[in-house]
This record gives C-alpha cells, structure tokens and sequence, in this order.
C-alpha cells in the first residue's frame, strides 16, 4: 500500500498554470527528489502535500498511521523564544505523548480509580512505542551533534545554518515515517551534509524532497520526478541515470519535433488552399493540425545561459598575500598566512562555518584591513566578486535598467558584442521578465541577476562566494559550462561537492584557529584522504544518530554473535547478486511497468538490507 497517494493535481498562479493533472504514488522506502526549473511549481507541490497550501484540483491521501514532518527551505521559527522555550512550544507527537502521560500520571496520584489506573496504562504503552521515556537525552545529543550547544539563547541571534539544524534536529526528533525536505543542504556546511546524507540513505524513511545538491541526489535517492511544462516525468533511479534517460527523451523529443515541424507545413499548405466549407472531416483535419503545431513548437523551459563574457589581459604579478594576519577579539582567522596565485588558477575554499573563509575574501578584495601583512594587487587584475547575501537594489527599479546602468553592451570572448537585453535573455530572463521590478524577483532570479552584474564587468579575477545556492539544476550546470571556460583565476566557496570537484583545481581547507591548509587535488580526493580507510564505508561515530538506548560496552564476541558474523559475508554475497540480476533485468528495457515498479521496489529493499548487514558486519568485525 502507498504511504501517499496523488491523483490529477492541479495548481496555477493567475495565467501561470504550474502543474495539473499529476498523478503518483510513494511507498514505503522510496527516496525521491523532485528536479524542475526555478518557478515551475516544486515548491509549491512540497507545501501542497504538506498541507501548507491547497490545490486547485485533485487529491492526495496518506496512509493514516504514518507520520508526516516537513522541513522548509528556509524555516520559520519564533524569533521572540530562546531554543529551551521553542523546543517546548514546538508541538511534536513525542511531547504531545509526554504532556498526556504527565496529566494523566498526575490525575491517577491525585485520585486512584480504575479509568485513570488505565488511562496511566494506556499513555505508559504510548511512551513505550515512541521511547518517550528518554526523550531529554535523546534531544540533548541531537542537539549537540548539530552543534547546538547554548539553549538559552534567543532564536533572534541564529545564523541562518543555525536555524536550519535547530530545525532539522527538532524534525528528526520526532522520527517520522514521511519526511518532505525543501533544499535541506542549504546553509548546511559539509561535515553536516554528509552526515545528513549518510543517516537518510541509510535509513528506512520516505523521502520526498527538491534539492539541487547533486552528489545528494545521486547518493539518496532512488527515484527522480521531473517537472516540465506541467508534465511529470518518472525515472526509477539515482541523479546519474535521470541524466541519461532524460537525455534520451529530450532526444526523442527532437526528433519527433522535426517530424511534426514537416508535417506541419504540409498541413498549413492544406489548411490555405482548402474551400471555405467546414466539413466533419476538415474540421477533425483542423484540430488535428492544432496538435501538431503544440508537439512542432514544443521547447524546453527558460532559455540557455550562455556565459562567454571577454576578459582582460592578465599579466606577470596576480594576487600576493605576505604575512596576513587577522582575528576579531580572541577569534582568530589568519595566522602568518603567505600565498601568490598564478595564472588561471582554480581554488575552492571549504571549511565549517565560522572559520574564516568569507572574511579572507573580503581581505584580498580589500573590503577588510588585516591586522598585519599585505596583499598585493597585480595593475591588470579587475575582480568581480559574488557575495553570498547578494547585492542591494533599488527596488522600484525594473530588471533591463538595473543592467543598463553597468552596460548598455556586452563584450564577449568571439569579438562580437550583444545588447544588455540579450545577455539577459541568456540568463533565462525573458522579454517579460526583464521589465519586472526588482522587488518582485524570486531567490533564483535574484541571484542570476547578481551574478550577471557581476560577469557584466568582464573580470579576469572572478570571486564566487556560495553561487549555487536557489540555482536549479539547469542553470548550475550552464553556469559550469561557462566557468569551465573562464580562462582568469577563480575562487570558488561552496559546500557543493559536485560543484567543487568540478572546476577546482586544488583546495584552502580553514581547519579553525587561523590555520589554512592548502590540499591539491579535488574535494572527493581530499574527503577520501582525510579519513581512515575503515571510516570511507561506514559513517564516524559522531554522526551517528542518537539512539533510545545506550550501548553496552563489550570486548568480545558471544557464542551467538560469532555464528551471526560468519553468516553475514555469504548473506551479504547472495544479496548483491540478487540486485545485479534485477538491475540486469531492468536494464534491458523489456519489463511492463508493473514488473518494473515491483522489481525497482525490490532493489530499493536489497540496498537496504545489504548497507544494515555491511554495518552489522564491521561492528561485529572490531571484535574478531
């Protein structure tokens, strides 16, 4: 049986139709994103299902003893409360158990009868099933493995990462069955998206979620929904095969484009020779012609971004930092810090969240004065820098004379030179939406209009502090296209992995205290290298999920637990074998979609057992 069932939804905005008439199911275990364009309803759909908005057409259902939770993009906590007080407040079905048990268990003390003895029975049993009992410590320790320590302060003096872990520790808490996640790696640094990454794969939750984080995907999820012109599109699979089967459908679609375009002008041809009589036949000819001009003229949403701005001549001395030194109180954030960037440099920077990296680009940018040391500016070096909590606009402004006020014209690398209108529309801004006021753009258009003003100047030093962040999918992977391309220096921080093992070349990791370690080679090599091999195949101790019960500390193993560990290495073969024949079988492209689903599902099931027997096997394994 489905955990959630849908049936011909439908939502539009004015003369904006998002979606209508989807249909889907989600049953137990599935892990499925939903990847659509910016502003073409995903969003939207998430807060639908989660009762936050109504549809205008068509139903959906949950089954009725599973639990639901959802997590915003960006979460709405009260501002006035401090964590102790908003974890009270926060209303979940484990404090609901434990404010019952505590009323009755007060009700029962104060008057001994045979209903409240078991109105005390029934809330103990409750408690039991929801391992209320421990509820405090279990809460203390997630807490604490979100790095959420002071519990006395206000909500107010969160960052914006702070807020989004309180958040997700207090939906995690609650242990739901169903979970809707709205981008849950945003304003999350690495550590923390892989921990998260690790729990959920590894968990027996259904997922369904929108994130643009790709390694995410790809590591979650085993199925994808694309949403495109109001159409979804189902691929059962992680992010890797959705690129590839869509790649075949936007193919296919092509293709039977040109087809139709053909036939198209044979029909308009029929259409302007044909007598003015309207006959049955004609008539069905007419409507039919309709058809085929919708299928001739189909498109993929938004336009192509196209970033091939020209850049100036770099010469012999580019940026040299000798000596910084910085910190703020007793914070420090440079420490005796030299370093001279080459020509076409490529640097990502990571680190958690505190450690310095957005204050050591204001100090090469010269937004900031070190406390000691300099940093030297080659004469042809023109920065462009992207800040991360972008740049600040006249809001009664329209979008085309934002541009126009930086440059009526843009220079790009070919030699030709195209209008300010016409760099927009490569940015995915239509004729339309160019003329909108600024005050009316969405979080992604926000930023792409950032970062066009920022490309607009045609730098050769090029700062991109968090880009990716409310870009969907398509426009990451165009704006890719372009910095693979970019021929200046690049400084990229971003807690995209994908994004980082992409276009950098080697990395600064701030480890804190001032220091910066200086690591060649891709993010995934260094993520390999920092860790001990036993650590790459199973997640540290300090990011595993609390559990109810602690555990006993054993130096050997029992009698039993040996017969258990020599069964688990043929378990574990027999179930491998078993998905490598269903991935055969579903490759092959032969199966009706029910044997399909069946089978998918299946696979879904055999991953599971197989990471819990894998873990189940090491542990037991330190004891051999």
């Amino acid at each position: 049986m489905n955990y959630l069932s849908a049936e011909n939804l439908s939502k539009g905005f004015g003369d904006q139709q998002l979606f209508e008439g989807i249909t889907f199911g989600l049953s137990k275990g599935d892990k499925t994103a939903i990847i659509a364009r910016n502003g073409t309803g995903k969003t939207t759909l998430l807060r639908i299902l989660a009762g936050m908005e109504s549809a205008d057409g068509g139903e959906f259902t949950f089954r009725n003893d599973i639990k639901v939770a959802f997590l915003e993009q960006a979460p709405e906590l009260n501002q006035r409360l401090t964590i102790d007080e908003l974890i009270v407040s926060a209303n979940t079905s484990v404090l609901k158990v434990i404010q019952r048990y505590e009323k009755v268990l007060k009700k029962h003390s104060d008057r001994h009868t045979d209903e409240t003895a078991r109105s005390l029975e029934d809330a103990t049993t409750e408690m039991d099933r929801l391992h209320a009992w421990d509820y405090e410590r279990r809460l203390r320790q997630l807490l604490d493995l979100f790095r959420i320590t002071n519990t006395s302060q206000k909500v107010s003096n969160l960052s914006g990462g702070e807020k989004k872990r309180l958040a997700m520790a207090l939906v995690l808490l609650d242990e739901p069955d169903f979970l809707i996640l709205d981008e849950p790696t945003n304003h999350l640094d690495i550590d923390m998206i892989e921990w998260l990454e690790e729990y959920l794969s590894r968990s027996t939750l259904t997922l369904l979620m929108v994130t643009h984080d790709r390694y995410f995907l790809d590591r979650v999820c085993n199925r994808i929904f694309e949403l495109s012109l109001g159409i979804l599109y189902f691929y059962q699979g992680n992010y890797e095969y959705f690129l590839e089967k869509r790649e075949a459908r936007e193919d296919l679609r092509k293709v039977e484009a040109h087809r139709a375009g053909r036939l198209m002008k044979r029909e308009l041809e029929w259409l302007r020779r044909m007598p003015q009589a309207r006959t049955g036949k004609s008539k069905s000819r007419i409507d039919a012609f309709d058809r085929i001009k919708e299928r001739a003229t189909l498109v993929e949403e938004g336009g192509d971004l196209v970033l091939q701005v020209k850049s100036p001549r770099m010469g012999g001395k580019i940026l040299e930092l000798e000596n910084l030194e910085k910190s703020f109180g007793s914070l420090s954030i440079l420490k005796d810090f030299s370093y001279k960037f080459a020509k076409g440099e490529r640097l990502g920077m990571i680190g958690r969240n505190g450690t310095g990296k957005t204050t050591f680009l204001n100090l090469i940018t010269g937004q900031e004065t070190p406390d000691a040391g300099k940093v030297i500016t080659g004469e042809t070096i023109v920065s462009g820098y992207y800040r991360q909590m972008g740049a600040i606009w006249k809001e009664d402004q329209r979008v085309i004379d934002a541009v126009k006020d930086i440059a009526e014209v843009v220079s790009l690398e070919d030699g030709r030179t195209i209008s300010a209108s016409r760099f927009l529309e490569y940015f995915m801004f239509s004729p339309e939406a160019q003329y909108k006021l600024i005050s009316k753009l969405s979080g992604g258009e926000l930023r792409r209009l950032h970062l066009l003003t920022v490309l607009i100047r045609n730098p050769n030093f090029l700062i991109l502090d968090e880009p990716t962040n409310d870009l969907d999918l398509f426009a990451l992977n165009k704006l890719e296209e372009f910095l693979l391309a970019f021929k200046g220096c690049l400084v990229i921080v971003s807690y995209d992995r994908y994004f980082l093992d992409k276009l950098t070349d080697h990395l600064f990791v701030f480890e804190g205290e001032g220091w910066i370690r200086d690591h060649y080679g891709s993010y995934s090599d260094y993520r390999f290298q920092s860790q001990p091999p036993a650590e790459v195949m199973k997640p540290a101790k300090v990011l595993k999920l609390p559990k109810s019960q602690e555990p006993v500390p054993k130096t050997k193993l029992s009698y039993k637990e040996q017969q258990e560990y020599s069964s688990l290495e043929p378990e574990i073969a027999g179930l491998e074998e078993e998905k490598e024949l269903l991935e055969e079988e579903i490759g092959a492209g032969n199966l009706k979609y029910d044997d399909l689903h069946q089978k998918s599902i299946r696979i879904a099931e055999l991953l599971g057992l197989i990471d819990s027997k894998m873990q189940r096997w090491m542990e037991l394994g330190q004891y051999v």
